[in-house]
């Protein structure tokens, strides 16, 4: 046993002759078949990525930028139509049942600018819901609409 694993290959250099080497039939034709896939799906992205490069500059429809949207919030003027009252904690209370503002989540402290919602009466900071009509025009609680409609 020891004989036979001593034993190793001498290999010639005339042993590893490649004139016999030879393509026949089908393994030419899958080489030919993926050599087309290659070339055919490269050549497809390269004409993907010059359209997407030369699209947008020939495109007038794009040049021009998107209508403006209608504005989301409310304008000044009805911001500042909302009556403002100052916090008292013993009858506010009873009124409103509020003791903090939901948007900063700070507590309403006595003789504190409190701006009363028409539609829903919820009370929140002045400058806390000023800052929250300019950019949505309804109630951050219970998203009751705030806007009004003018007559067409």
């Amino acid at each position: 046993m020891a004989s036979q694993d001593s034993q190793t290959f001498h290999w010639h250099y005339s042993e590893f002759d490649d004139r016999n080497f030879q393509i026949r039939g089908r393994t030419f034709f899958y080489a030919v078949v993926l050599f087309s896939i290659i070339l055919l799906t490269s050549l497809l992205l390269l004409f993907a990525r010059w359209l997407c490069r030369i699209r947008p500059t020939s495109a007038p429809y794009l040049a021009h930028p998107p209508p403006p949207s209608q504005p989301r919030g409310l304008d000044v003027a009805t911001i500042n139509s909302f009556p403002i009252v100052l916090h008292d904690s013993s009858t506010s209370t009873a009124d409103f049942g509020e003791s903090e503002c939901c948007i900063c989540l700070g507590l309403f402290e006595d003789g504190e600018k409190v701006k009363v919602l028409p539609k829903c009466r919820h009370c929140y900071h002045s400058v806390c819901v000023d800052k929250w009509l300019f950019s949505q025009s309804s109630c951050p609680i219970c998203r009751s609409s705030l806007r009004v409609d003018s007559p067409v």
